[in-house]
């Protein structure tokens, strides 16, 4: 099995170049932002390979950032092993919301993430009452 990880900029997958990608590719992890164009997402779904979401896959760094936000507002900091055991459990935590949903709707990957992300900001808004 292999992995492909478009990480350098976005638009490298396109239209023109998905078609290519060889069939031992299970997996297409973005580490970019923005890296499949929509074209290229039908052609990666229809292929039958795993996506994982640039929104998803690359949070890491937004992640550890609101962290250490969170570290400064209350002037507690934690240790470099607490940081990535968070980090860990909220990047699985998330991946398994994502994988499970896409399973439980019989959807493409990149649509499940979108549908929480989509719920998670109505819920936030309504609790602020906002709408």
């Amino acid at each position: 099995m292999t992995v492909l990880i478009p990480a350098a900029q976005e638009g490298m997958v396109t239209g023109a170049n998905a078609g290519k990608i060889k069939a031992s590719v299970k997996i297409l992890a973005e580490g970019a932002n923005g890296p499949t164009t929509p074209e290229a997402d039908a052609i990666i779904e229809k292929k039958g390979i795993f996506l994982i979401p640039d929104f998803l896959c690359n949070a890491g760094g937004v992640t550890c950032s609101y962290f250490e936000q969170v570290q400064c507002n209350t002037n507690y900091y934690w240790e470099k092993e607490e940081v990535l055991a968070k980090l860990d459990q909220k990047m699985t935590n998330a991946f398994k919301a994502v994988s499970a949903l896409a399973r439980k709707k019989k959807v493409y990957t990149r649509d499940a993430a979108y549908m929480i992300a989509i719920q998670r900001v109505a819920e936030a808004c309504k609790l602020r009452g906002w709408v």
